[in-house]
């Protein structure tokens, strides 16, 4: 049976983006006689706002989705330490302590996902007066897993490669784990079968793949559906205040109409949509 979820956090209201994503989580399942769930992943820290999640809730009901709800992230906090102590104990993980602008100060390369680690704290003694974050060691996982692949439904297979990220944090100073961590092991204590995102967390999956091998997970295949673009060409994001879908439904407009005119733009590469 296939199984997607939608996992939004609650550190901002929904936009047009993230009723896409879920719209299209939610078909693929429908359409295939399986299941779609909603998950909470708040385990943002001080930015996690408790009382969004009943927000989201009001805005899928609102685009006629229809969905089952797995326990919050917040409730899983045992999983991802037993995990990381796991890869710790076995040489996968180590510690480091270096801040972002220390990083930054090493002029270290650009990958997929921002400034890429140059491994400063490797087999080092780290200053225990420092919290430490737990870095995955990308070479040595690699070594261990060997040649690995997934599959998108849109890409075809892949072979996981995640050394343009360099050595990814998992576990982060202030948190209880990484979005490439958390999501992994919900993913697989959730039955996903189907993982449903945007584009624009394609190279993340060759990281997660990667993980799954590490930690004896089950392999889900991807599906990574193109971004809804705003009238300057970039993705719609919460940090630039698109028009939430909160807004949008107090305002009275039609949710259900909104949904279907979502439906028709499904496989494009970007849809430009202006903020009202």
């Amino acid at each position: 049976m296939v199984v997607t979820r939608f996992a939004p956090s609650p550190n901002g209201l929904l936009h047009l983006g993230h009723a896409f994503s879920a719209i299209i989580a939610h078909d693929l399942a429908k359409e295939r006689g399986g299941r779609f769930l909603l998950r909470i992943e708040d385990i943002d820290g001080a930015r996690s706002r408790p009382e969004l999640a009943d927000s989201f809730r009001r805005d899928l009901e609102w685009l006629g989705l229809e969905w089952e709800e797995v326990p919050a992230q917040s409730t899983r906090l045992e999983s991802y330490h037993r995990a990381a102590e796991d890869l710790l104990e076995r040489g996968l993980l180590y510690r480091c302590t270096c801040t972002r602008k220390e990083i930054a100060a090493l002029e270290p390369n650009v990958g997929p996902d921002g400034l890429v680690y140059p491994g400063t704290c490797k087999g080092k003694a780290f200053d225990p007066s420092r919290k430490p974050a737990l870095r995955l060691d990308v070479d040595k996982a690699l070594q261990e897993v060997g040649e690995i692949v997934w599959e998108d439904e849109i890409a075809g297979a892949l072979a996981a490669d995640p050394r343009p990220f360099g050595d990814v944090v998992l576990v982060r100073k202030d948190e209880p784990a990484s979005y490439h961590l958390a999501a992994t092991l919900d993913d697989a204590a959730d039955g996903i079968t189907l993982v449903t995102r945007g584009a624009d967390l394609f190279a993340a999956s060759h990281i997660h793949r990667v993980l799954q091998a590490l930690l004896d997970l089950p392999v889900p295949t991807w599906h990574h559906h193109p971004l809804l673009i705003d009238e300057s060409g970039e993705k719609l994001a919460k940090r630039k205040d698109s028009p939430s879908l909160a807004d949008r439904r107090e305002a009275g407009e039609d949710g259900l109409l909104l949904a279907e005119q979502l439906r028709l733009h499904r496989f494009p590469s970007g849809i430009s949509l202006a903020k009202p």
